[in-house]
């Protein structure tokens, strides 16, 4: 894996992560264009760090944002505290449902079946571009609410459903699923996204402690044994470019949800869908 091939996955994974179009669906694609093995311990560490950088991209960017809304006062922040936890409660029972249930029912019989077998299934992720892309056109039709009402608790345990739904389905984007949702069921869209990228901040973490525990489990931590920097040194330039593609992606994101673009995003999708299904053929 050379640098060049660590520039061209940060910026896919920073743009398609924090766009509604989902970034492992790209990132997949990328690895099988460049003859990368996704399982590869280089790859797995790189993934790692690159979510690291979109996470901090988040961070930088919705900070100003959520310390006037979030934090504004004690009532405003325990508010905005029980909709996240509700969200990723509902997040994390039906997503670990879901797994649990493909891994022991569907995958039975399978040796060392782990949901992970799936990620670079392109069946499965043209259809999850594709019910991602419904799910933005759906949401894009709906008349705007006529005021910024706030969250309830159902809305959240709407959103985290729809967010333990993706959490196995590559393709089937976390940010356009939540946003959509969160607009049909009549949120502002600047509200309803800050509070989909609220919760990818706490979901990040324990996605990036998985992946780093496969690797430990796998024994690829050990693999580096003598020369750390000659991998390490290319995951970080990754984080940080995934970092500023980030940035751009959300800026992106913002301009279009603000000037009625949002349909675009699930039109992109539909055709992505396509596109996976007919590369599924040869790749």
């Amino acid at each position: 894996m050379d640098y060049l091939q660590v520039l061209v996955l940060a910026i896919v994974q920073g743009v398609a992560e924090l766009l509604p179009v989902s970034s492992s669906a790209h990132v997949i694609m990328a690895e099988k264009l460049m003859g990368l093995d996704p399982s590869a311990p280089a790859m797995t560490l790189l993934l790692v760090m690159l979510h690291t950088g979109t996470m901090l991209a988040v961070i930088v960017y919705f900070w100003k944002s959520w310390r006037e809304r979030y934090f504004s006062s004690k009532h405003d922040f325990m508010h905005n505290a029980k909709q996240v936890v509700i969200a990723t409660g509902f997040t994390g029972v039906i997503g670990l449902a879901l797994m649990l249930f493909i891994e022991k029912v569907l995958m039975r019989g399978s040796q060392h079946a782990e949901i992970e077998h799936l990620f670079g299934n392109l069946y499965i992720i043209s259809g999850g571009l594709a019910m991602a892309g419904i799910l933005i056109l759906i949401s894009g039709s709906k008349r705007p609410p006529m005021g910024d009402r706030p969250l309830r608790g159902a809305d959240s345990a709407w959103i985290g459903a729809v967010q333990g739904l993706c959490l196995p389905f590559r393709g089937f984007s976390r940010s356009g699923s939540t946003i959509s949702t969160g607009m049909m069921r009549g949120l502002d869209k600047i509200r309803v996204e800050e509070f989909s990228f609220a919760l990818a901040v706490v979901l990040t973490p324990p996605v990036i402690a998985k992946e780093a525990y496969r690797l430990y489990k796998s024994g690829g931590a050990q693999s580096f044994s003598g020369h750390y920097m000659t991998v390490l040194t290319p995951s970080l330039v990754g984080m940080v470019f995934s970092f500023l593609a980030g940035l751009v992606a959300l800026r992106w994101l913002s301009r279009w949800l603000e000037h009625g673009r949002w349909y675009l995003f699930g039109i992109y999708c539909l055709v992505a869908s396509g596109v996976v299904l007919a590369a599924s053929q040869y790749l």
